[in-house]
């Protein structure tokens, strides 16, 4: 009689505890995604309800769809936040992260769209900036750094926006030079152009110039207009104002924020540049696209200890060679590994806020707590109860139910009853 093979001891073992570590990755991602719904309000609330996005409710399935890495037209994409939210719902994503180049100004409108088909979305900025190992600025390699804020965005806003306006107006400085240049070049194209392409209030950026000469037939499409022209090589190439990369890594960090070095393969060095943003502070790197992780990437990210992300990098460009939104799917565990990263740090820049309003509490710096939430219409309001009672709804809808009771989260309850009080 032949014996039966016995399976080896430690390899059940192994996948069992794989399996259970997956479940508790998918519980824990999940409840973030899809938060369990509050309390029905009362009608002494109703005034505050506008605050407080559609809550889907917990469903089955295994996998929980995020998107990192998405464009609107209020950078260099081609849809509109709603258009593109709608876009990422089709295809399934639960999670969005729309990171317009150096602006937030997209983020109500994804946020508002978001609400009608209870996604939710992650606050973010694909912020340009220059590496350069002695910080001199006419040479260095470009980078591009992702931040991913919580619920109620940067806990410094201001600071951040300052630094995202002065890249913006860099642009326009940098456009003006790329045309000066393709002038010389005999590749003439007239400013009206590219702002028209770029639209009312947007920094126009080199996709829109690429835009420009495909329409004027200069070239036959953007990937020919960046090869031969406006490469970081070409001869039409310009260098804007962008800050240095490791000084925006502090930036992301000190404003709350979660900072992930986008595409690193386009980089020409890229071992030393993730070197010196590890020391700055840097959270993680993308390591997957749409055809699968970037060989060599990973080992990378391992080597400096960095969170291993992802994301199509979606504009809607229409061409063959673009991902759609949604194509990256993240490992349940990856993302769980980024949530338990990031949560903690979004939870300080919330109680930050929260604290600085809770100091000056006004109608004016309760809409700056919610800038990145629904819109909502603030006349009437009066810094007293009532402001109390829309942080309370706020706060339902930033955080998950063991959180609300934390120690500091009572504190800035306690400072609002106060001030409530004396008034």
């Amino acid at each position: 009689m032949g014996s039966k093979k016995r399976s080896k001891p430690g390899r059940s073992k192994k996948k069992t505890k794989t399996n259970a570590d997956q479940a508790l990755a998918l519980d824990y991602v999940r409840a973030w995604a899809h938060p369990v719904p509050p309390p029905e309000p009362s009608a002494s609330d109703s005034a505050a309800n506008d605050f407080l996005p559609a809550q889907p409710s917990r469903g089955g399935g295994g996998e929980v769809l995020f998107e990192l890495h998405s464009h609107s037209n209020h950078s260099d994409g081609f849809l509109s936040p709603s258009a593109l939210v709608e876009r990422a719902h089709r295809n399934g994503v639960k999670v969005l992260a729309l990171t317009d180049h150096d602006t937030m100004a997209g983020i109500p409108e994804a946020v508002s769209a978001a609400s009608k088909f209870g996604m939710r979305i992650i606050p973010g900025v694909e912020i340009s900036a220059l590496y350069s190992p002695r910080e001199v600025a006419s040479a260095g390699e470009n980078v591009h750094i992702l931040a991913y804020y919580g619920m109620c965005g940067p806990s410094r806003f201001d600071e951040l926006d300052n630094v995202l306006l002065n890249i913006r107006e860099g642009r326009y400085l940098r456009a003006r030079s790329m045309l000066a240049k393709l002038n010389k070049l005999k590749v003439p194209i007239k400013w009206e152009h590219v702002t028209k392409i770029a639209g009312e209030g947007v920094a126009p950026g080199r996709l829109h110039v690429a835009r420009a000469m495909v329409e004027a037939g200069y070239v036959d499409n953007i990937r020919q207009a960046f090869n031969k022209y406006l490469g970081d090589d070409g001869p039409a190439y310009a260098r804007g104002s962008e800050p240095f990369a490791e000084s925006v890594v502090q930036l992301i960090s000190r404003t709350g924020g979660i900072s992930v070095l986008a595409h690193p393969w386009a980089l020409k060095n890229p071992d030393a540049i993730i070197r010196a943003l590890k020391v700055a502070g840097l959270n993680g790197m993308e390591v997957y696209r749409s055809d699968g992780k970037v060989d060599g990437f990973c080992e990378l990210a391992e080597k400096y200890g960095l969170l291993k992300l992802g994301g199509s990098d979606f504009h809607a460009r229409g061409g063959k060679d673009e991902s759609d939104i949604g194509t990256v799917k993240l490992a349940i565990t990856t993302l769980s590994c980024f949530l338990k990263m990031a949560r903690p740090i979004w939870s300080c820049a919330m109680k930050d806020i929260l604290l600085k309003f809770a100091e000056e509490p006004s109608a004016s710096n309760l809409g700056k707590i919610v800038k990145f939430g629904r819109l909502t219409n603030f006349d009437g309001y009066s810094p007293t109860s009532t402001v109390i009672d829309a942080v309370d709804v706020c706060l339902s809808s930033w955080l998950s139910s063991d959180d609300i009771e934390d120690a500091e989260i009572e504190e800035v309850r306690l400072k609002l009853a106060c001030y409530a009080a004396k008034r």
